[in-house]
């Protein structure tokens, strides 16, 4: 049995660190960045590329307002648009790994991999790792197919924070997208153990150990982040896949 590929790829941590993290990086307004997490085309997810623009538009060389525009547009489905701006920033903050990384981010999810692996490799101080650029490299390594290269990438990642969620995260995925199931569930339940586990990391051990046949865990592991309808609708789906793979 392989398990589906492009569901696994948009759970991959591309930027690193949790979202608590990663948004505190960005800014202090609370409301507009809790909007970056509502659906594309809904009121909210506007009222977030609105506020941002607006932001970025006092001054485009500003960090805050770029990492912000640019994830506000990418989490509405504008991709061009956060890679024009990404690219514009990159170009004004050519030491700033984060702005880096996002760019990388927004190349991935255009499908450049080989643009994205490129941009981060080369904001990256070899001398000096980041262990946020480490993560980068390999979510899109993983996103290439190569996931024995992605794991030791994130291996090095993890000698710099050794219990980063995002980074088990992206770890455990890249087990499951080569089929080392036990490995995959051993590490996310590593993750999701840490104070700094998302939902989604979560939902992540909830999928691995539904693939696995563990089907009454991971429904109680999804039903503690979804409503218990939810829940238990991503499982018969799950059940029905993998009696479709045989």
């Amino acid at each position: 049995m392989t398990v589906g590929i492009t569901a696994l790829i948009s759970a991959l941590t591309i930027l690193g660190g949790c979202a608590s993290s990663n948004r505190g990086n960005v800014g202090t307004h609370s409301s507009a960045t809790q909007n970056v997490n509502a659906r594309p085309g809904t009121s909210e997810a506007r009222q977030a590329v609105a506020y941002w623009a607006q932001a970025y538009e006092k001054d485009r060389k500003n960090r805050r307002a770029i990492l912000g525009y640019s994830e506000a547009l990418s989490a509405n489905e504008q991709f061009p648009q956060a890679k024009a701006v990404l690219r514009s920033g990159v170009i004004a903050n050519p030491r700033d790994k984060e702005i880096a990384s996002a760019y990388g981010k927004v190349l991935a999810m255009n499908g450049e991999l080989p643009e994205a692996l490129s941009v981060i490799k080369q904001a990256q101080d070899p001398q000096n790792p980041d262990w946020k650029l480490l993560s980068a490299e390999g979510a899109v390594l993983d996103q290439m197919g190569r996931h024995e290269n992605a794991r030791q990438v994130y291996q090095q990642a993890l000698k710099i924070v050794p219990d980063d969620a995002s980074l088990l995260n992206n770890l455990g995925l890249s087990y499951l997208l080569s089929n080392k199931l036990p490995e995959a569930e051993y590490t996310l339940r590593k993750a999701s153990a840490l104070p700094t586990a998302d939902s989604r990391v979560r939902q992540n051990l909830a999928l691995v150990l539904g693939v696995q046949g563990k089907f009454s865990e991971a429904e109680k592991v999804a039903t503690a982040e979804l409503d218990p309808k939810q829940a238990e609708a991503n499982i018969a789906y799950l059940k029905t896949m993998l009696q479709n793979r045989g």
